[in-house]
């Protein structure tokens, strides 16, 4: 009875470190083919876009520096809506309801932290703090992908969902609040371009309850040179 009660934890230790390593394995396979490598060595970058949404096509910018810097400028009909985070602390500014910048809290300064990271929240996820599982594979629209439930650190669990062909994240699923309500985001990403080593999506389809978005990326540059002064919140 001993041996047998012995021989059961062995199976049921043996399955949970295969389940371990076979995260690992998806992540290792996607770190490959994303570029990673490459994408470590990135210090910074410049991305030019267009978003289409509610009928309007928007000119968009986004910087972002190591360490933990990011600013992004949308042109919409003519005023110009800033995000961004400095290393310490997000801000942003809505010209509809004010003309003055407002500091970030909560899903929105999440938001920017998630942008200003060059890395991406996959790598090095445990020494930040956060949890990610397998779980297990899913068949979107005749394609299979892994399901990752990633959770990072103070912050809400999110899906990844890697193509387990060319191991590249094809979609992300969270929950934001918004206006004071809980509402679900999707994400989509195809059109895949490499630059530099750097594979990364040309395109961004993006779903809420509220409505839909698609941003088509025209152009990115790394290592561009720029001042830190960027990133900081205006003076009131």
């Amino acid at each position: 009875m001993k041996k047998l009660i012995f021989i059961t934890l062995a199976v049921l230790a043996t399955l949970n470190f295969a389940n371990a390593q076979t995260l690992n394995e998806v992540l290792d396979n996607h770190f490959k083919a994303l570029g990673q490598e490459k994408l470590v060595a990135v210090k910074s970058y410049i991305m030019k876009a267009k978003v289409t949404q509610m009928g309007m096509e928007m000119p968009m910018e986004m910087r972002a520096k190591k360490p933990d810097m990011f600013i992004m400028t949308v042109d919409v009909q003519g005023q110009k809506m800033v995000q961004a985070f400095d290393g310490q602390k997000g801000w942003m500014i809505a010209p509809w309801v004010s003309s003055e910048p407002q500091e970030l809290a909560g899903d929105q300064l999440a938001q920017a932290k998630d942008q200003a990271n060059l890395d991406g929240e996959l790598y090095n996820y445990e020494k930040n703090g956060a949890t990610a599982e397998l779980a297990g594979k899913v068949n979107i629209d005749g394609k299979e992908l892994y399901r990752i439930l990633f959770t990072p650190k103070g912050g809400t669990q999110k899906e990844y969902f890697i193509d387990a062909q060319s191991y590249l994240l094809v979609k992300m699923k969270a929950k934001l609040t918004a206006m004071g309500q809980t509402v679900d985001l999707e994400e989509n990403f195809s059109d895949f371009k490499t630059i530099e080593g750097v594979t990364l999506p040309g395109k961004i389809e993006q779903s809420t309850p509220m409505g839909t978005g698609v941003i088509l990326i025209e152009e990115i540059k790394f290592n561009e040179n720029f001042e830190d002064s960027i990133f900081k919140q205006p003076v009131k």
